[in-house]
């Protein structure tokens, strides 16, 4: 893992680059090219070191060493000529690999601001590389800071979906892999960390001979579209000790050069744009088509052996769009290739893009022997929905990953499905996909509509209630008016109240805004919004009168019904599962017809009733946020006495002293594994273990973990997710995104290690460690060196009571959050169940 120093240093070189490079990928590109040159050098200065030769900058280009360009004296406009010519010259060095040649492809020096380059040269003299895998930790980080939108539609997979996606196909050692559409070669990168992994002995030494070694990365291959990104998959792939990778400039859509080659397993997240006009194909392609992503599915189809497994990342048009080329690719994929669909939340891809997406898994000997095919959802993805992708503990990708496997391996056997049912999804048979001549691919379109029993009247929304009232009811108020404004982000999810903290003028209000006034239900349509429970009732808005986001529905109750009456209604599970059903749209653009929301009909008890229901779930709701409020303030605290030594980590824990391999030491058997989503915020508590074979554990299962072990999130330490274990079955292994601290007896008491890393000074020590990216960490080193206060074992024990009589009440706030919670389900249950 990554250590501070050098993501501060890659962060120091961007901060240089942004004044005179502005675009983040040139930005990685011009560090990448730095990197490599000093790599090179560094490369010749060991080989002379041990009485050998240089050979990257010997005869003509000895001159561009790196010592040369960082000599004392050196005028600014000397290094900058040097150094510019020497990047656009070493494609004639015969000195280096071809490799190495082809990073150096076209590239050029951007800027003449000879202090630019004296600055950013001398960062990249920080670096040090003594081993090549502390650059590979070092460039992935630097990619992760990738940013923006590429002009084909390209944006970073994040790696934890890309890895979740290759341990579902499970590439293996003999088979060829392709990505055709490779962008940073992520997918090839864990498919040789998957195979590697796979391969083990008891002691964890690979148990690939050289040969298999050699073939292994002979069978990783990928396409590029444009010289940059193939620059940056081959650095990335070299770096991760793939040292002849196989990367090619490639237009996969538009030439045939390659159209006869095959692979046995294909991964992929192709450009969901098409530029003006569509794209242009050879005539080889089964459909006929111009958008890039039914193409690109239709390409990996056609191109996977008999026996070939395949997962793709596609937009949700290619789920239910109705054009012929997209009905026709459906038909194709249900009839010979697909096993399962898995739909992703619409916020995965933030902060490049809000499109919606799901995950195809092909599978050509599975899928023509089956008659059936697979839907899951993902509903957590163990980050939010927001443009900063802020971790959170909800994590459905192992539930789905390990259903999924399920499902496939009664597949292989030949097993019935009549009792499979999985949580996270459901099995339906081909011949209802393909009923409509739809081949629609969307889950939910598929689950039986199940109705509600109700003792009351029911009635249709748009009969008690008006739908966006008209704004002319305002043409009698003064355009000087102040006027309350609410954008989406102030809306809040499953709360009924909301703060309205913008003001506007009634005459500077655009027309595309949408109107409301005090006690209006507002309803978010679009997708996340709407499936996340976005919506409130307007109070105390300025004059009355607000105005907020066009991806609002109003709704203003009649006489006939409480807007609390309503909003529990439009909020209910029910009705946000019928509405994403019905959702209409492509991509992030789906939104809830207003014509569903109108004729929606929803249980109406007489007033007296709605008011009583409504009295009842406020003051549950009172109880719920008092104890919520409770749980997450809390965090133990410790009152230290100046007195008391201060020590590392390391000197009174055992860090990571269990490193265990799963399948190695419990072949065949059951194991308990906590992931980082087995973790509440601030509170300390464990949450549960997911159970699963030692064959399916991932391969982030390392740590072994022993009754009264603390764990420390190092993955996502913004988290402060801290665990103390205190009921660990036999066989429990933990992530390696944990640091397992086991106190040493008769120096340190586990609880007060808990708490000491819970404090205030400890998480800002952890916050300084960790870096900036997409995935910000501790490196696992850094942890023995987090400071603590000691005092002695009986101070300790005492502390520790103290903590345990507070963690007693927290628990039982805890509790009652859970029985009000089904006190209000249970209310609602009694007017509108299923």
């Amino acid at each position: 893992m990554l250590d501070a120093d050098t993501k501060r240093r890659i962060d120091t070189a961007r901060d240089i680059l942004v004044g005179k490079v502005p675009d983040p990928k040139s930005q990685v590109e011009q560090i990448t090219i730095a990197l490599i040159y000093k790599f090179m050098d560094d490369i010749d200065a060991g080989s002379e070191e041990l009485g050998g030769e240089r050979e990257f900058f010997a005869g003509d280009f000895a001159r561009y060493g790196w010592a040369k360009l960082m000599q004392p004296g050196i005028g600014g406009h000397e290094m900058l000529n040097l150094y510019a010519e020497a990047i656009e010259r070493m494609t004639e060095n015969r000195g280096i690999p071809p490799l190495f040649r082809s990073i150096f492809n076209n590239a050029y020096l951007p800027y003449r601001d000879p202090e630019t380059l004296r600055a950013f040269l001398k960062t990249i003299d920080e670096f040090s590389y003594d081993d090549s895998e502390q650059l590979g930790d070092a460039y992935e980080y630097l990619l992760s800071v990738l940013d923006s939108q590429g002009d084909a539609g390209q944006f970073r997979t994040p790696r934890h979906i890309i890895d979740f996606i290759v341990s579902i196909v499970d590439p293996r050692k003999h088979e060829t892999i392709l990505d055709p559409a490779c962008g940073t070669a992520g997918f090839l990168i864990s498919s040789y960390r998957h195979i590697l992994d796979a391969n083990e002995d008891a002691d964890g030494n690979s148990t690939l001979t050289p040969q298999e070694r050699g073939q292994l990365a002979d069978n990783l291959k990928g396409y590029a579209i444009s010289p940059d990104m193939v620059r940056l998959s081959l650095v990335n792939m070299y770096l991760n000790k793939l040292l002849d990778p196989h990367v090619f400039e490639y237009d996969t859509l538009t030439s045939e050069d390659r159209w006869d080659e095959y692979a046995d397993v294909i991964l992929a997240n192709p450009p969901f744009m098409s530029p003006k006009g569509g794209i242009r194909p050879h005539n080889r392609f089964s459909i006929k088509a111009r958008r890039s992503e039914v193409l690109f599915v239709d390409y990996m189809a056609e191109h996977l052996t008999p026996s070939g497994r395949a997962g793709i990342i596609v937009p949700e048009g290619i789920i239910f769009q109705s054009q012929n080329a997209h009905k026709q690719l459906r038909k194709m994929l249900v009839e010979d290739n697909l096993v399962a669909v898995i739909s992703l939340p619409g916020g995965v891809f933030n902060p490049y893009s809000g499109v919606k997406t799901s995950i195809l898994i092909l599978d050509n000997v599975l899928s023509r022997k089956s008659e059936t095919i697979a839907f899951f959802k993902v509903e957590n993805d163990g980050y939010d929905l927001g443009a900063q992708r802020r971790p959170i503990v909800e994590n459905d990708l192992p539930q789905v990953k390990a259903e999924i496997i399920k499902y496939l391996g009664r597949l292989r056997l030949d097993e019935p499905l009549d009792d499979f049912q999985p949580e996270t999804g459901l099995v339906v048979d081909k011949e209802k996909i393909a009923a409509d001549g739809e081949y629609n691919l969307s889950g939910e379109r598929h689950r039986q509509t199940r109705s509600f029993n109700t003792a009351f009247p029911t009635s249709p929304i748009g009969r008690i209630c008006v739908v966006n009232p008209r704004k002319s009811e305002l043409s009698e108020v003064s355009p000087d008016t102040t006027v309350s404004f609410v954008p989406m982000a102030d809306l809040n999810e499953n709360s009924i109240s909301f703060t309205a903290k913008e003001q506007k003028i009634l005459g500077e209000v655009g027309a595309s805004y949408t109107y409301f006034a005090d006690n209006d239900v507002l309803l978010a349509k679009v997708t996340p919004c709407f499936e996340n429970g976005k919506a409130g009732i307007a109070k105390n808005l300025e004059n009355g009168i607000g105005f907020g986001s066009s991806e609002f529905y109003v709704l203003r109750s009649s006489e006939r019904i409480l807007p609390e009456w309503l909003y529990f209604c439009v909020t209910h599970p029910v009705f946000r599962r019928d509405g994403t059903n019905n959702m209409t749209g492509t991509g992030g653009l789906q939104r809830v017809p207003r014509k569903f929301v109108g004729d929606y009909q929803i249980p109406l008890p007489p007033m007296e009733v709605q008011k009583e229901i409504v009295a009842e779930i406020e003051g549950y709701q009172k109880v719920i946020d008092g104890a919520r409020a409770v749980v997450e303030n809390y965090r133990p605290q410790i009152t230290v006495d100046p007195e008391w030594p201060v020590m590392k980590l390391g000197e009174v824990c055992k860090i990571n002293p269990d490193k265990v391999n799963p399948e190695r030491e419990y072949p065949d058997q059951n194991i308990s594994y906590i992931d980082i989503s087995s973790v509440e915020n601030q509170t300390g508590r464990f949450l549960g273990f997911t159970e699963m074979s030692s064959f399916n554990a991932p391969s982030r299962a390392r740590r072994g973990v022993r009754i009264d072990d603390v764990l420390l999130s190092t993955v996502r330490p913004n988290l402060r997710a801290f665990t103390l274990v205190e009921e660990v079955r036999e066989r429990t292994i933990a992530s390696t995104g944990f640091a397992v601290l086991r106190a040493i007896p008769g120096v340190a008491e586990p609880g007060f290690i808990f708490a000491s890393i819970c404090s205030d000074n400890a998480v800002s020590q952890m916050i300084r460690m960790m870096g900036k990216g997409a995935y910000p960490s501790i490196n696992q080193s850094d942890v023995a060196s987090i400071n603590i206060t000691l005092p002695a074992v009986k101070t300790q024990q005492a502390i520790v009571a103290e903590i345990e009589a507070e963690r007693a009440l927290i628990n039982a706030n805890r509790e009652l959050i859970t029985r009000f919670e089904k006190k209000i389900h249970d209310t609602l249950t009694r007017v509108w169940a299923e």
